[in-house]
């Protein structure tokens, strides 16, 4: 299918461009040295409408589309990874289950000001023990009154430290598989949740990445999100938009990368000529333009069916795995084509390659999304 984006749309893609090159790209290679969180940035991501945009506008977004969306992510993890997986989060996990499954005194309260960029949202499902199986998670949500006590650890969560809600998923009822697990919107000022370990990634690095913490969390009945046994269901429903968000990023930075290694083949010589002109390496601009637009195809094509409100995860999944798998190519394609100048810091393909490879990690691991396809494509599924 050939995708002709409206005017909008690319009057969207246009802007975000503008702005990302010229506000993001600046200061992203200081704040993957610092692990500064880009909290200017963020805020003015949310001023231009960034941080909610598929969100109707009575509840502080922008009623964009799929489309839309996917576009400003590439742009903006074009020139910084670490504030598009921000943007992400916040987009298609946080902003969307909320919009989905909350109640109108949680929209007021938390969609509001996170759609409007005023507030960073979390996500915690993951926990020490519990990353692709999330049924096997161990932190308990349990009924005292007209209030749940939370208590529990999770793991690896996304803007943990500088959030202002976090999204967490807990047992509310232990022999009941993952129709026992429900979730919850809490204030991260909540006494009992406390921001743990943060840790020191490989790529990412102005992403803060935290331990999320429950002792004796309380909080009122009325935080459940959606109803008593829908965690699981909300948070598969958001890891479907999700992923369609990893693609766009690993679109955004393989693009970031391709480009830098065109421009460095042009002006590097060897031999005589810029190694533009050599015949390795001009297969491998080939390969690597040919791998970037079938990501994009596949990303447009989840998107597209998502706003078309068809059933697309297994279109996600196929992005998923496709682009992220892609990404890490295109990104060790681009340090070789640059030589030993392309393993220093002086040259930002270093970053690039090092961002790129969690891509097929979270959000569903490449061997995860491998499932999801083959059961679709088998029509039954394997147990373990």
């Amino acid at each position: 299918m050939l995708f002709n984006l409206t005017d909008e749309q690319l009057m969207i893609q246009s802007m975000v461009r503008e702005f990302s090159r010229k506000v993001v790209a600046p200061t992203a290679s200081e704040r993957d040295k610092t692990k500064e969180f880009p909290k200017k940035n963020l805020k003015q991501m949310g001023e231009l409408g960034l941080m909610g945009m598929m969100i109707p506008p009575e509840y502080g977004g922008e009623g964009a589309d799929t489309i839309s969306y996917v576009l400003a992510l590439s742009e903006i993890a074009y020139s910084c990874a670490s504030t598009a997986v921000v943007m992400s989060v916040q987009n298609s996990i946080v902003c969307e289950s909320i919009l989905k499954y909350g109640s109108e005194a949680q929209k007021e309260e938390f969609l509001i000001p996170l759609a409007s960029g005023k507030m960073i949202g979390a996500f915690a499902l993951t926990e020490p023990d519990a990353g692709s199986d999330p049924v096997s998670q161990t932190t308990t949500a349990v009924k005292d009154g007209d209030e749940y006590i939370i208590n529990g650890t999770k793991r690896f969560i996304t803007s943990g430290k500088n959030s202002g809600a976090v999204i967490v998923t807990a047992k509310t009822d232990e022999s009941a598989g993952h129709r026992g697990i429900s979730a919850f919107l809490v204030s991260k000022k909540t006494p009992g949740l406390v921001v743990g370990h943060m840790e020191d990634k490989m790529g990412l690095r102005a992403s803060d990445t935290t331990d999320l913490i429950f002792e004796n969390c309380r909080i009122p009945e009325t935080a459940i999100l959606g109803k008593e046994g829908d965690g699981f269901k909300i948070a598969m429903s958001g890891l479907d938009g999700g992923r369609i968000g990893i693609a766009a990023q690993s679109l955004g930075v393989a693009q970031a990368a391709f480009d830098a290694a065109v421009k460095y083949s042009r002006t590097r010589k060897q031999f005589g000529c810029a190694i533009s002109k050599h015949q390795g390496i001009r297969w491998q601009i080939a390969d690597m333009a040919t791998q970037i637009e079938a990501a994009r195809q596949l990303m447009l094509s989840a998107a597209a069916m998502k706003d078309r409100k068809e059933k697309y995860t297994v279109q996600a999944s196929m992005a998923k795995l496709f682009a992220s798998e892609m990404v890490n190519q295109i990104t060790s394609r681009a340090i070789q084509m640059h030589g030993g100048y392309g393993f220093t810091k002086d040259y930002d393909v270093e970053r690039y390659y090092r961002d790129a490879r969690v891509f097929t990690i979270y959000e569903g691991t490449s061997e995860i999304q491998r499932i999801v396809i083959s059961n679709n494509v088998l029509k039954d599924k394997r147990k373990p």
